[in-house]
């Protein structure tokens, strides 16, 4: 039985080393990491391996590891309920860490053996035992987590929610650059065009922060992340700029049709270039309604914008024109 703490510190070479004592069952493995399997090791090892989440501890489980506790030491704490269940909550869910602050505790009142050990308030714990930072590993599992929490908070338009996690990352000590580059991102992916000024803004707020840094730059981030959690929502962009990627993988190296393009060589008005161009700006509408995707390639409709925001406007646009295209291939 090989049990490897903090596996993900092996490298690649180290990893594989593993893997022919693994398969021949020499050894069976066992490897803790506070990382994501999924990122932190070689999918060859990883497929060889069962992936076992422990949870956080929750207050039963802190319940019984504080009587476990005074059962071993033969003491009990002195403290009241209420200053319990705020040991219970600085541990965040780390075992560890909450019998090291039973200890400190525990340690005191032994100390204070020859007079009556005091009963512990909440505000007398927190002078007792240092505060627990919020668990956050910029580089880790916790980086990711936080922030799909808040872009998928975004998402569901629930304000206060992302408020609630952008404030988790700032205190965790993550890089409010980071948060920026992934808000001006969600700007053109999850509100599109539903909100033309999204992006605006985004690049507003970035370009507020790195003029006023930390703590003062902080409010744009806040103020941005109201402003795109209230704001309507539409990936019509984001799908149909997926859609024309396809497409153009797909259909290869198609040539435009000769009306749409120049023809600044004789050779090239010859060859047809350029014959049969209506300028749009000269007709009746401002639109000529002509095709342009390749000859050989089916007219495709990849935006397809919603009923919310100004996509909506846009609909009616684009609705108005493929009327007035169909009308003028009837005519």
């Amino acid at each position: 039985l090989l049990f490897v703490d903090e596996v993900h510190r092996f490298n690649k070479a180290q990893q594989d080393g593993l893997l022919p004592h693994v398969e021949d069952g020499r050894v069976v493995l066992v490897g803790a990491t506070t990382e994501n399997p999924s990122f932190a090791l070689n999918g060859a090892l990883l497929s060889r391996c069962q992936v076992l989440v422990l949870n956080r501890l929750d207050d039963a489980a802190f319940d019984a590891m504080i009587a476990r506790a005074e059962a071993f030491e033969g003491q009990s704490l002195k403290m009241d309920d209420e200053a319990k269940q705020t040991m219970k909550a600085m541990a965040d869910g780390d075992g560890r860490y909450l019998l090291n602050m039973v200890e400190t505790v525990l340690a005191q009142q032994a100390h204070q053996a020859d007079q009556d050990a005091e009963i512990l308030t909440p505000e007398r714990l927190t002078q007792v035992l240092s505060q627990r930072a919020a668990a956050f590993d910029k580089s880790g599992d916790q980086h990711y987590n936080l922030m799909s929490a808040l872009h998928k908070s975004l998402r569901s338009s629930d304000a206060d929610a992302a408020l609630y996690w952008l404030a988790r990352m700032l205190v965790g000590g993550e890089d409010p650059r980071y948060i920026l580059r992934r808000l001006a991102r969600f700007a053109s992916e999850d509100i599109g065009l539903a909100e033309p000024e999204a992006l605006s803004h985004a690049i507003a707020a970035w370009h507020s922060y790195e003029r006023l840094g930390t703590p003062e730059g902080e409010l744009a981030l806040a103020a941005l992340v109201l402003y795109l959690a209230t704001a309507p929502k539409s990936n019509a962009v984001y799908t149909a700029f997926k859609a024309a990627m396809a497409a153009a993988r797909e259909t290869g190296s198609l040539m435009p049709p000769k009306h749409i393009l120049n023809a600044p060589t004789g050779l090239m008005k010859d060859l047809g270039y350029g014959q049969g161009y209506v300028y749009d700006h000269d007709t009746a509408d401002g639109f000529s309604g002509q095709n342009c995707f390749p000859d050989a390639m089916p007219r495709q409709a990849f935006y397809q914008p919603v009923e919310r925001g100004f996509e909506r406007d846009i609909k009616k646009r684009l609705d108005y024109w493929a009327k007035k295209r169909d009308a003028i291939k009837t005519s």
